[in-house]
C-alpha cells in the first residue's frame, strides 16, 4: 500500500465531530496532557507570527529583490 500524505490535522471537539457526521476515516481522541497544552501553546505562537507577517506584508509588500525565498534559496 503507498504510503498517504497527511493533508490536514485538526483540532474538533467532540460535538464538532458529532455536527460533522461519519465523513473521516481516521480520528484520534487527545488526552489532556503537559505536552499537549505546549502543542496548543506552539501552535498559538506559530499562528500570530504568521498573522504579524502576513500584516506586515500587506502594510510594505514583500521583500521580493534578493531576499531570501520561503524554503530556502533566493527569489
Amino acid at each position: 500500500m503507498a504510503e498517504e500524505r497527511i493533508v490536514a490535522v485538526g483540532l474538533l471537539t467532540q460535538r464538532e465531530v458529532e455536527l460533522l457526521g461519519h465523513g473521516f476515516s481516521r480520528l484520534w481522541p487527545v488526552d489532556e496532557t503537559p505536552c499537549f497544552q505546549e502543542l496548543l501553546k506552539a501552535i498559538d505562537d506559530a499562528d500570530r507570527e504568521f498573522e504579524r507577517t502576513h500584516a506586515e506584508e500587506m502594510d510594505h509588500g514583500p521583500a521580493l529583490e534578493g531576499g531570501p525565498a520561503p524554503g530556502g534559496g533566493r527569489y
